[in-house]
Parts: structure tokens; sequence; C-alpha cells
């Protein structure tokens, strides 16, 4: 068990020529963070711990689509309430906060390329090209704007020094881990993002939002793919897309035409279930031959 009291104490400045928790040969008075904020608990909490142990804290928050009711669903993040929900938290604890609308970034690299790797037949990872293209390129560098020597983020990862510069590591938590949505980071990248729930489990992360008194202390986790009504990935193509939904013929490995498809986005490989054909075997999506 933590003592979340002592983790939520003021740290102490570094002795000379030693580092702070965060890295840096300096007091976390003197050093100025950029926190990522969602809304959610976990980046809550990051903004939070950040600065009650003394760091000079600058809470972010990426407005990244459309919050409307044809792509709003509970448990997303970086829209609507989710955004309302951030600044609250940065007010109750008096740091400095800012939404940044990056809607047409979004919808370029991340919404657009979901639709049109479905459309391809492959099946895309939509927060995989989120933290390539958005959060640890656009939002890294508008915290270099800012003056920040670092980047905190509420993903569940350790990062740690080794012989040829910062790895990652998988979290202490096992059951919360994101390395694999942070396999792509750069060398360059990670040498400025901090993790400061890498070695937490997240029932004491619940457990700070509480000690802090957040407002988003009993929010749900987020779920699934932020900008995916209900985890509808077709309704959210069609949107991008219309009349990607098209029919066309589902076909044996033999040659023999089992059947139609209500359109190749309702379908990824590998997929059993839905197929809307029986032969008295079981059936799997081997291929997608996409317009």
């Amino acid at each position: 068990m933590i003592d979340l009291t002592a983790l939520a104490d003021r740290e102490p400045d570094p002795a000379p020529g030693a580092l702070n928790a965060l890295g840096f040969a300096k007091p976390p008075s003197e050093t100025r963070v950029v926190a990522a904020m969602s809304g959610g608990v976990d980046s809550s909490v990051v903004a939070a711990l950040l600065a009650a142990r003394g760091y000079e804290v600058i809470g972010i928050t990426l407005q990244l689509y459309d919050h409307g009711a044809a792509i709003e669903k509970k448990g997303a993040c970086c829209a609507g309430q989710d955004i309302h929900d951030a600044r609250n938290v940065a007010d109750q604890i008096g740091i400095p906060h800012y939404v940044l609308d990056y809607e047409s970034r979004f919808k370029e690299q991340v919404m657009d390329d979901f639709a049109d790797t479905y459309l391809s037949g492959a099946t895309p990872i939509p927060c995989i090209r989120c933290n390539q293209t958005v959060k640890f390129s656009d939002l890294l560098r508008t915290a270099k704007e800012l003056g920040a020597d670092c980047l905190a983020t509420g993903h569940y990862i350790r990062r740690e020094d080794g012989t040829s510069g910062p790895e990652l590591h998988r979290a202490a938590d096992a059951s919360r881990d994101q390395s694999y949505f942070l396999f792509a980071t750069t060398s360059e990248q990670l040498d400025y993002v901090r993790f400061p729930l890498g070695d937490l489990p997240k029932t004491e992360v619940r457990a700070l939002a509480d000690h802090f008194a957040l407002p988003v202390a009993s929010k749900p986790d987020s779920q699934d793919i932020c900008f995916v009504p209900e985890g509808s990935y077709a309704k959210v193509v069609e949107k991008l897309r219309p009349g990607s939904g098209r029919s066309g013929e589902i076909v044996h490995l033999d040659g023999r035409v089992l059947g139609l498809h209500e359109g190749v986005i309702h379908y990824t490989i590998g997929q059993r279930r839905g197929l809307g054909v029986a032969t008295g075997d079981p059936l799997f999506v081997v291929k997608i031959d996409a317009p």
C-alpha cells in the first residue's frame, strides 16, 4: 500500500548535483511541466500530483473532434463534458489551463486514416495513430513552445534510463499497461515525456483522486475508441465516407459464394461472429478484397 500523504507532499529541492523526481537538476518550483489533461481521472491525478509536489504545472486539453450527438458517448475524451471536467480540475488545483482546437488536425490524421484503413480492408488502431501524430507530435511541440521542461501524461507506462537513452517499460500495474499503444514513440519524444503513473496501480490513482477531492474522482474510465459511438465503427466510417457500406459477395476459399455481406466496413480479418452466413463449420474472415 502506497502512503498517499507522503506521495502528495511537496517534493524537497534536490541536493547539489542531484536530480528531482522528473530528472532535472533544479528545484520542482523551477521545473515547468505541461500536463496533458483529457478530463479523465488519470490525467487529472497527474496534474494534481505534480502541482502538489511543487512543480509549475500548465494544463492543456486538446479538443479533438465534434462532440455533437452523432459521435457523443460516455467515457470518451477530449470533447464536450470532458473539456469542462479538465477545466474544473485545473481551477480546483490552481493551475493555468488551455484548450487547443485540434479538430481539423485530428480528423485529417486520425479519423480520415481510420476510415480509409477500414475501406482498404485493414483494421486500424487509431489510438496509436493519435499518439504518433497528435499527442506526441503536435502537443509535444506546443509544450516546448510554452517553455516546458517536459510533457506529462496519464498513461500507465514506465520510462527508465537505459544505456542508450530513455526506454519504455511496462507499467507496474500489468492490467492497466499501455506500452503497446506507445510502441511508436521515438527516442526524441521519449526524452521529453514523463509518465508519473507508471509505478502506481489503478486503485491508488483512484485513491489519489479522492485524496485531492477532484471533481472527476468517480468518473468512469474511458472505453474503446473516443470518437466511436457505442463501438459502432461502421457508423463512423459511413459518416466520414458516405456510401462505403456497399454490399458484396462472401466467397469461400474454394470459390463458393456463401452469401452477401453488408459492406467491408463491418468486417475485419480473423472475425468469426456476425458474418451472416452458416455452413455447419466455423467460418473466419481470412481476406478482404476492398473496392
